[in-house]
């Protein structure tokens, strides 16, 4: 039944919006940006979403709140077009670093910038912190453990084409810490699953204590981050101090 609801399109439409409110995130993320959005723009930008799972989906549901959802896949965003309100625009895009002029031409200032795109994350953060964000959250890699490495770019990055474990992709939590302090952002979250950092201009954490394991991904693999990272470490990395 849940196959036949999932393919087919009126079906699953209907069912988004009966589900719609208690959609959410896919830990914590919800209270964490419902603590450090207080007094911040009412503007969100999310790439990389689910129309029933993205982490800005409490303050989609807020009449004051305006939003830029932007993802790859066509079904998602033909989807969210059809359950949101027309004050979140939902951009169907594969991101590169030569297209982001868009995101930073969207709103006067950016009050949420979400970032989990399992690829080019650090590197879209690069291009995209000179908008000075109130708040950025943005997907760290666990299985990184805690040295300052990314993946290098690569404008079609495809995690399962670089790796069939789907582990390599995207940057620690160090190498994102490091790369929010030279812009004036701490660290001032991270979801109890292990999954997204939050930094703002008055966060203090220090990514060694507030590190946490991803435990969706331990769970389902059956193995430890450790015993993910001997699978992947001999990748290429960028290292990023």
């Amino acid at each position: 039944m849940r196959h036949f609801i999932k393919e087919n399109k009126t079906l699953r439409r209907l069912y988004y919006r009966a589900q719609m409110l208690r959609a959410d995130a896919q830990s914590n993320e919800v209270r964490i940006i419902d603590d450090l959005t207080q007094g911040v723009p009412r503007t969100f930008v999310e790439f990389g979403f689910h129309p029933m799972q993205f982490n800005c989906i409490a303050l989609a549901k807020r009449a004051e709140w305006r939003g830029l959802l932007i993802d790859g896949n066509t079904r998602q965003v033909a989807d969210a077009r059809a359950i949101l309100a027309d004050r979140i625009e939902v951009a169907e895009r594969f991101l590169t670093l030569d297209n982001l002029g868009f995101i930073k031409d969207k709103f006067p200032q950016i009050g949420l910038l979400s970032i989990d795109v399992d690829g080019n994350d650090y590197w879209f953060l690069k291009e995209l912190i000179d908008t000075e964000p109130s708040v950025i959250c943005v997907e760290y890699n666990a299985t990184f453990g805690l040295e300052p490495i990314s993946v290098p770019y690569d404008a079609s990055f495809d995690r399962h084409e670089k790796h069939p474990s789907g582990w390599y992709h995207g940057a620690s939590l160090t190498a994102l810490a490091n790369l929010c302090a030279t812009h004036g952002y701490g660290l001032a979250a991270v979801s109890e699953a292990g999954l997204n950092a939050f930094f703002t201009k008055s966060g203090q954490l220090v990514p060694a204590t507030a590190w946490v394991a991803n435990s969706i991904r331990d769970e389902w693999s059956g193995k430890t981050r450790e015993e993910q990272w001997a699978e992947i470490k001999h990748m290429p990395f960028s290292y990023n101090p």
